[in-house]
């Protein structure tokens, strides 16, 4: 018996410290122009992963709205709007969950994966994961 709640204490353990590391403040890259546009906190919220977008680095966009968006995020300021929503821990990435473009207004599937300690592949995609595309965000220290 003793084994047993070992054993699950570490796999608990386990499973809250590799959340741990895509937790924290990230900073979005442009695809085209390479700039730097946001910044997105992820955080865990009852096992699953999140990301809000916290600040927006271009000052003349700081009021935006998410014109485009459907539902409740429909109009909302895109400074605080979750963009990451649902991902599930998968092995050594997140998956199950929802990445929200704000500017198209449009929902993916989404994966996120650690490359290093300091470097998150973000992958959002219609259907099949080959058909999507994919940033790269860096820490925030």
């Amino acid at each position: 018996m003793k084994k047993i709640v070992l054993l699950s204490l570490s796999v608990l353990l386990y499973a809250t410290s590799w959340s741990q590391e895509v937790v924290g403040q990230w900073k979005t890259i442009d695809d085209n122009s390479g700039e730097a546009r946001s910044i997105v906190e992820i955080y865990e919220d009852e096992g699953l992963v999140y990301g809000k977008i916290v600040q927006l680095l271009d000052p003349s966009k700081a009021e935006a709205v998410c014109e485009q968006c459907s539902g409740a995020d429909k109009d909302q300021p895109v400074v605080g709007l979750v963009i990451i929503k649902g991902l599930e821990a998968d092995g050594d990435e997140y998956n199950g969950g929802k990445i929200l473009d704000p500017e198209s207004g449009k929902l993916y599937k989404c994966y996120i994966a650690l490359e290093d300690t300091d470097r998150l592949k973000v992958r959002g995609y219609i259907g099949f994961s080959a058909l999507g595309r994919t940033q790269y965000w860096h820490r925030v220290k």
